[in-house]
């Protein structure tokens, strides 16, 4: 009886000493990793002299960072096949080139704001900001702009692991959030003048189109699963062909979204206004950045802020290749033509009057989608009618 109970106390406390090892062996090999990126992260900041800040003056705006060269001609560098893991010598006059071109949107950009006064109608909204103050990064995450790429590179900021972000189940907005919380608005405007901020613009009907291609075309998440029935039930008509698709057509899509903006309701983040979402009028971004130039644009930021230790080469190839393939027009015109061939030009105006200063904003051409759609019976009887649809007679309303 002796034995055994020494045997069980000996057997337990074999136990614990095991248990006690292997978690006094994962802290020491999490101080290690701790440590290593503390050491990398103090070695970029002492190597790089990029890093921009700008100095708070008392009562005075923040200015774009991007206003010390003019406009370079960008035919030769455009041409050039850029990715984001570097494949070419990046030089100081492609970098000052690509600097003049951020700089003629940022210019653009208030243009129209005070053109329309946008920034008394749209406030500042911190929502959907990231802000990085040990990395000097401010970032308005637009989803379906690419914005999966961007939510990698914060959560590699964030101190993830590169192979442990390659192979996670969790969300990558959810992981970011974690070491990125949602700024209130105080903390938003108090970082704004030290900090490099910037997001990246699609054009609005080709976000919209990948937003409901994404969410609602096969209606696989429970939510857009719900949302899907409620827009079906809502505008589907018993005749039409599509009454035994169970997901939203295009058409139905569209009419959600038009009801939506009569109503005054919240969009969905994956095709909200852009205007209301990241509020660019009441913001001044330092960089606008657009999906057509991402890797380019990317690089520039990344270079801009003296990360490229840490953030250069370290995408996968997986969305290299993805980026590469958003970026190319002739499949993504293709696409917008077929999606677009379901409305006809009453509703093609009322979702224009949606995201209008979206296209005009950032200087993307909303005419090409009269070509497209079907013809009414007014456009028939002239085949030279063009667009009626003039901002500038458009009326300014919240979202």
């Amino acid at each position: 009886m002796h034995t055994r109970l020494w045997y069980d106390r000996h057997i337990h406390g074999s136990v614990k000493l095991i248990i006690f090892s292997l978690v006094a062996i994962f802290y020491v090999t999490f101080l290690c990793r701790e440590s290593q990126n503390a050491y990398e992260l103090n070695k970029v900041k002492a190597e790089t002299s990029g890093v921009m800040h700008l100095q708070s003056q008392a009562g005075s705006k923040s200015q774009p960072i991007i206003q010390k060269l003019e406009p370079v001609e960008l035919s030769r560098i455009n041409n050039i096949v850029t990715t984001i893991n570097p494949v070419y010598e990046y030089s100081e006059e492609i970098h000052a080139a690509i600097e003049g071109e951020l700089k003629q949107r940022n210019l653009h950009l208030r243009e129209v704001c005070k053109r329309y006064q946008l920034q008394f109608v749209y406030p500042p909204n911190p929502r959907e900001f990231f802000i990085s103050h040990g990395h000097s990064l401010i970032w308005c995450n637009v989803f379906k702009a690419a914005s999966s790429t961007w939510l990698y590179y914060f959560n590699i900021l964030g101190g993830y692991n590169v192979k442990y972000l390659q192979h996670i189940v969790y969300q990558p907005l959810e992981l970011a959030r974690k070491r990125f919380p949602r700024p209130e608005l105080p903390e938003l405007l108090e970082s704004l003048p030290y900090l490099l901020s910037f997001l990246f613009v699609r054009d609005p009907f080709e976000r919209i189109v990948s937003g409901y291609r994404n969410k609602l075309e096969d209606c696989k998440n429970s939510y857009y699963k719900s949302l899907a029935k409620r827009i079906i039930k809502r505008f589907r008509k018993q005749t039409t062909t599509s009454r035994t698709k169970k997901c939203p057509t295009f058409q139905e899509f569209v009419q959600f979204l038009i009801e939506q903006h009569k109503q005054g309701k919240r969009f969905d983040e994956h095709w909200a206004p852009i205007y209301s979402f990241c509020t660019p009028c009441s913001i001044e971004f330092n960089i606008i950045g657009k999906l057509e130039t991402f890797a380019r644009d990317s690089e520039f930021i990344i270079r801009e802020a003296g990360l490229e230790y840490l953030l250069l080469d370290k995408l996968p190839k997986n969305k290299l290749s993805r980026i590469g393939n958003l970026s190319k027009g002739s499949k993504t015109n293709f696409l917008m033509e077929i999606y677009f061939s379901e409305i006809n030009r009453t509703t093609l105006d009322q979702l224009l009057n949606i995201y209008r200063w979206d296209f005009e904003l950032f200087d993307y051409d909303f005419k090409k989608y009269y070509d497209y759609i079907i013809p009414d019976v007014e456009d028939t009887k002239n085949t030279t009618l063009k667009p009626t649809m003039g901002m500038k007679n458009l009326t300014t309303t919240r979202m």
